[in-house]
């Protein structure tokens, strides 16, 4: 017999991921259904309407999303499975962590500045770099993300107030 490799203080079993995931697919697909169904779900003269296709998406997850949540919760007193250490956990925290103040981020002080601060972060904190050659990167990497999607295909990506300031 396997042994767990811990105790339950030390690990998270799979119920309350599980939950957590379900609940935020099934948000998810909420807001894609009434959505597609503010823009339409019929079929019109020329063929689908925009919201038709994502709808049955949206239908399909929430499906799904609730068939894992219902799954969960009957089989909840039972189910004594591990999902991940606690020290796992504080892992994958220091990755998500600074993506989700990246995210947020972009909002703030725009895609090239927030993607800037992210990779310098990663370069240093995780991958042990100095300060020139993060720097050099963590600047090269955006610009030619401008070049490419702002001179060359003409795409808009969000803005902070330091690209106003240079007017772009």
């Amino acid at each position: 017999m396997n042994e767990p490799s811990g105790t339950p203080q030390d690990s998270v079993r799979t119920r309350w991921p599980e939950v957590a995931v379900a609940v935020l697919l099934q948000a998810i697909a909420i807001a894609v259904i009434a959505d597609s169904i503010r823009v339409g779900v019929g079929w019109a003269d020329d063929g689908p309407r925009s919201g038709y296709f994502p709808f049955i998406i949206g239908v399909l997850l929430g499906t799904s999303a609730t068939w894992i949540l219902v799954t969960q919760l009957r089989r909840w007193s039972t189910d004594h499975a591990e999902f991940a250490e606690r020290a796992q956990l504080r892992l994958v925290m220091q990755m998500a962590v600074p993506i989700a103040l990246y995210i947020a981020a972009i909002a703030v002080a725009g895609l090239y500045v927030a993607s800037t601060a992210l990779i310098a972060w990663f370069m240093v904190r995780h991958g042990k770099y100095r300060v020139l050659p993060s720097a050099a990167v963590s600047i090269g990497v955006p610009l030619v993300c401008f070049l490419v999607f702002e001179r060359w295909f003409l795409v808009q990506l969000p803005k902070g107030p330091l690209e106003a300031a240079f007017g772009l």
